[in-house]
This record gives structure tokens, sequence and C-alpha cells, in this order.
């Protein structure tokens, strides 16, 4: 404690309530392709329809891998993440130029002041889907509308006509919204709106169909010399007509207001065409503009904030000054709206097991990624040895794997089936952080209307997460009680009782089949060859719950005293936890040893800490044997029992 040097009450607090942390073993965990989302990133998805939200439908390439993921998120509620980086893949742009942006991060670093020269705008992900974006703004009142822009010079018009010669089409846009008037006859055609979907300056003819209907041509005839009102397409979609906003009206700043609308041009994206995905109005060129209740209103920055779809590359070359801050600034009036349609964009070539290691390694740090079980997906043996590296490095999760597809989809014998499952799984390491499967499930693709054969370990790895949520981690995932797999048609391969033991005798889990009880996981292991306790799945997660809880709560005596005191209070600590686990079904005995016996002088002299903690795992019943004995009449039990 602090000494005084004159009298005084000296009030201090010692915390002595620290306990073992909860601390969670069912995040999942997955690195694929994808058609849509951010490259190279962490992301952390909660449901399917987040899922398919955020990074795109399956399609013939990656359904294995998406269905693995979206299989897992049908028993939990928690997955990281990460779409591989595969060759080729490009965002669409303005200029239609071949350029990848990785992610929110990629874009500050290496686009976000507008050095890419892309034209003005690029999509927001990699991927073809880009192709379906059209981006149009409005940057002044007159690109908004323009009064009496031209007249009409065609003498013959009637009803039902759907192609008008005009004096001048020059500023007439595709897309444009038309409105005709008569002022000397004082006719005003009904308030009539028509849109442009061509236009033909050479002959000033243009091409027009109802606004509201988009079919059908004039609701009556136009007389000769009638007035032209052109507005910008989405004139109905904003507030008003950009001008001056307050925040530039109030610094002696002018013309820096812009409207801003993203549209699925070709439906890929909403399944309709021409959809509006985002509307801004009333935006800001002005680099420092604000918004009256204080947020940033340059255009820029909102849509580098809010858009989904879009990011800013560039200012329109055909004004100045945009980018500045707004004081004293004048904003060029730009006169014409602009429609951008993105280009460029490409998903790819089909993602290498190189690439899938680099995603994957995104979950190597422990310390900064928190996840418990790893979906594997689909890969060759080279992969599965990959993300057992991980496993064995972090040493806090579970590697869930399927053997490769031509193992057992389409192999009409069963025994060739198990051959090929055994060959698969025979060479890769013996591990106890790796779990392995028996095959594939068939299952209903809604997205493409189609069934499909999708690998089984995304499934074990939702068994494994639901088991944490019904249960606790120690609790074996496989059987009847807990070991249902959701959704399943029909299996590619159904061992037999034979095979069965084959397979398990192998590190190999079997899924089967029962009927009338359902598709069930019938197996408990580990990818551990030797015999141990951590050959089943419940002891090695039963550790992992121990060992993470535990480490986490020991950093708190890092840079402590190491005496009595300390060592006490580590013990009071552990020993609770590990009596609610061993009340919980988890541990039969435990011993915590942290004394001078094992921090000895020479450990204390080296700034170390030791304690020794030995439990007793539970297991699970794996043979189950029935004796029936029948007996004579007059027999006594307690003579053939006893």
């Amino acid at each position: 404690m602090a000494f005084q040097v004159s009298p005084g009450v000296l009030v201090q607090e010692r915390d002595l309530t620290r306990i073992i942390p909860a601390v969670s073993t069912s995040v999942g965990a997955v690195a694929a392709q994808f058609l849509q989302g951010p490259l190279d990133e962490v992301v952390t998805i909660s449901s399917e329809a987040e899922l398919v939200e955020t990074f795109g439908k399956p399609n013939s390439t990656n359904f294995e891998d998406f269905f693995c993921a979206a299989n897992f998120l049908q028993y939990s509620n928690t997955l990281r993440v990460v779409r591989a980086q595969n060759t080729g893949v490009t965002n669409a742009n303005s200029s239609g130029s071949s350029i990848t942006i990785k992610n929110t991060q990629d874009y500050q670093d290496n686009y976000s002041t507008g050095q890419a020269s892309v034209g003005t705008f690029a999509a927001r992900t990699a991927g073809a889907h880009g192709n379906n974006l059209l981006v149009s703004t409005c940057p002044s009142a007159t690109a908004f509308e323009q009064d009496a822009v031209t007249t009409v010079n065609d003498a013959s018009t009637a009803a039902g006509d759907t192609t008008i010669v005009l004096t001048s089409s020059a500023s007439i846009n595709v897309g444009d919204i038309l409105e005709f008037s008569d002022t000397a006859a004082g006719t005003d055609y009904n308030g009539q709106r028509y849109r442009v979907t061509a236009n033909n300056t050479g002959t000033n003819t243009v091409t027009i169909v109802k606004k509201e209907t988009g079919v059908g041509g004039l609701e009556q005839s136009v007389t000769n010399g009638a007035n032209v009102k052109r507005r910008w397409r989405f004139y109905d979609q904003v507030t008003g007509s950009p001008g001056t906003s307050p925040y530039a009206s109030d610094r002696s700043g002018s013309g820096d207001e812009i409207h801003v609308i993203v549209i699925d041009e070709d439906g890929g994206i909403s399944g309709v065409p021409n959809t509006i995905l985002e509307s801004y109005s009333k935006l800001s060129k002005g680099a420092d503009a604000k918004t009256p209740q204080g947020d940033t209103n340059f255009y820029v920055d909102v849509l580098y904030n809010k858009s989904k779809y879009i990011y800013w590359m560039d200012h329109n070359t055909s004004g100045s000054n945009w980018g500045n801050n707004v004081t004293g600034t004048t904003f060029t009036s730009v006169t014409t709206p602009t429609s951008e349609s993105l280009s460029g964009g490409s998903d790819g070539s089909t993602v290498t097991t190189g690439q899938k290691k680099t995603a994957y390694e995104k979950f190597e740090d422990s310390e900064t990624v928190d996840v418990g079980l790893i979906i594997a997906g689909s890969g060759n043996s080279t992969h599965v040895e990959n993300l057992i590296t991980i496993a064995e490095n972090r040493k806090d999760v579970v590697v869930f794997v399927s053997p490769e597809r031509t193992d057992v989809v389409n192999i009409a014998d069963s025994n060739t089936q198990l051959t090929n499952v055994l060959g698969f799984y025979s060479s890769i390491t013996s591990s106890s952080y790796v779990v392995f499967d028996s095959g594939y499930k068939y299952q209903y693709d809604r997205y493409n209307d189609v069934y499909r054969f999708v690998p089984l370990n995304g499934d074990l790895a939702g068994l494994a997460a639901r088991t944490d949520l019904i249960a606790d981690s120690w609790y074996s995932p496989a059987g009847f009680n807990r070991g249902n797999i959701r959704g399943a048609v029909k299996l590619a391969f159904n061992p037999n009782k034979s095979q069965r033991d084959d397979l398990y005798r192998n590190r190999i889990n079997p899924v089967v089949t029962f009927p009338g009880q359902g598709t069930v996981l019938f197996g408990d292991k580990t990818g551990l060859s030797a015999p141990s306790a951590f050959d089943r799945i419940n002891v090695r997660r039963l550790f992992i719950t121990l060992e993470k809880a535990i480490s986490t709560a020991s950093k708190f005596q890092l840079f402590e005293f190491n005496d009595e005191f300390t060592r006490a209070n580590f013990r009071n600590i552990v020993e609770p936890f590990l009596r609610e686990v061993q009340g919980r079904r988890g541990i039969t005995d435990f011993l915590v040893v942290c004394d001078e016996t094992n921090n000895t002088g020479d450990v204390i002299d080296r700034n170390e800490f030791v304690a020794e903690i030995f439990v007793k795992p539970a297991r699970s019943i794996n043979f189950i044997t029935l004796s029936f004995v029948a007996t004579r009449t007059g027999v006594s039990f307690e003579e053939v029992a006893g």
C-alpha cells in the first residue's frame, strides 16, 4: 500500500471475486469461393439468409462449400466466413477495367483517393454480379429538370405513336422523362409523362413509352411546336432538385448538392430488371460537408459508409472543385445527368487448394479470431493436412472433414465406396484435432431448384455446436439423442454393419440412415490413431474447453508475485470451476497442484508460474453388451446372478 506522510485514512479495494470466464467452443469457421462479398476478410454470419445476402447464392461451381456453411447454420447461429480470392476475380466498374478490390481495407489503402483511373464508380465486391449495376447521378438543378428544352417538330403525331421528332434531341438522354405542353393552345396533355427508350440524335427522333406502364405510346396526338420538358429519369425517387446545401450556404459555398441512384439494370441481383437498390438525395460534393445532425454528407464518404453495392472511384471530370471544402467554393454545375452501366466484373476461375489455404490462414491466430469448429468443405488430402496444421498450432479447434466427392458419389458398389474412403483417410496425419466422416448427403438446393450431393462435414460441425447448446461441449455429438442429420434425402454411401466396423477401426465416423429412425452420426472418434482418451470427440472438446477457459483466467496472474497468496488465489479460481464441470458430468475427478512443490525457488527465479491440473474425463458409451439368460422355472435369480 502507499505510504502516508501525514495522518489520514487511505481507502483501497482488492478484487478477490475473479472466476473462470465462459468461453465459446461452438463458433464455426469456413473459407470458400463465393460469388460476391469481401475477399480475404473474416466476416461473422448468423443465418443462411445473411450468408446469401453477404456472399451470394450457390452455383454449380461452389455449391459444396456453400452448403457446408449453410448446413452448419441450421444447427448454430455463429459462423466466421472468409471468401477465398481466386484467380481472375474482378470488380465491375465504370470503365470496364480489370481491377480487384478485396475489401474495405484494400479500398482505403489503394483506391479511396481516386488513384485507380477506372471511372467514377465500382462494384462494392468482386464478381460478375457487379455487371448488373447501373449508377445514375443528378449533379445540378439543370440536370434534374429543364423546361422547354426543345419543341416538337412532327406534324403527323397521333395517339399511340411511340416515336416522335423534335427540333433537337441533343439534351435528351435515354431514360429521361418527357412532358408536352402547348402554351398557345393552353394544352398540357393531361400531364402525361413518357420515358425515352432510344434517342437518334442524327434525326432528332426519340422513342418513348408511357412512364407509368413502360408500354404504349402517346395518349393523344401532340401538336407541332409543342414545348418539351425534360426530367431526370429518377426525379421521383429523390427529394426535389439538387442545389446548395444549408451547410455550404452558411459558408458562402454554392452548387454542392448531388443525387445518386443505384439500379439493378439487368435484374441479376434483385430478380427484377431496373429495380432501384439504393437512393441518396442531396448529398454534397464538399469534402467537409455535414448534415444538420452533424453526420458527414460528402457523397464519397456516404457511399463508403452506407452503400452495399458501390464504391466511389473518382469525381465527374466535367465538374470542378468536387472534393474541396465548401467554404467559399462554387462547385461547377454539370448540366446533364450521368448514367453508367458497370462492367468488367468476373467470378474468376475455380479456387485452388493453395488459395483456400491462404483464406483459412485468416483463422490461424487464436488470440484475434475466436473459433472452435473448422469446416473443411470440399477438398483433397493436401487441403485437409493444411487445416490440421492450423488446428494443431491453435490447439483450441477441431477440424471436420469429409472424403472427396469422387470417393462416394455416383458409385453403385458400396464396397468400392468403402475402399475409396479408407484410402482417402489412410495417409492423413494422426491428430485428435480432426474428425473424419464417411461421405456426402443428398439435399435440395432451393436456390437452383435441384438436388445435390453435399459433404457432411458442415453438418457434423453443426452437431458439435448444437451439442454445446443443448448439453455441454464434453457430451458426444453422436447417436440418436444428439446426432441427427438434418435435410438428408439420402446418403451417397450408407455403410452396413461390417463396413461400419472397418470405418471405425480406421478413425472414420460412419453416418448412417436407419429406416424409420433418420440419418445419424454413428461414431465419435477423432482422427488420433494411437489408443488414448483423446481418440474421442467429447474428450478432445472437454480439454479444449478446460484449457481455453483456465488459460484465459490465468492471464490475470501475469506480472503478479509468485507467492503463496497468488497460488492460493489461482487454486480458488480453478477448483470451483472444475467442481462445476464435474457436477455437469464432464469429469469424474480432478486435482490442482499449484504450491511450493512445483513452484520451487528455481522456477520463481526464472519468473515462471507452474500449475498442474489433473482430470479424469468422462467417457461416452460406444459399445453396449446385453446378456439375456434363460433359466428354469424353479431356479432362483440369486443363484444364477450371484
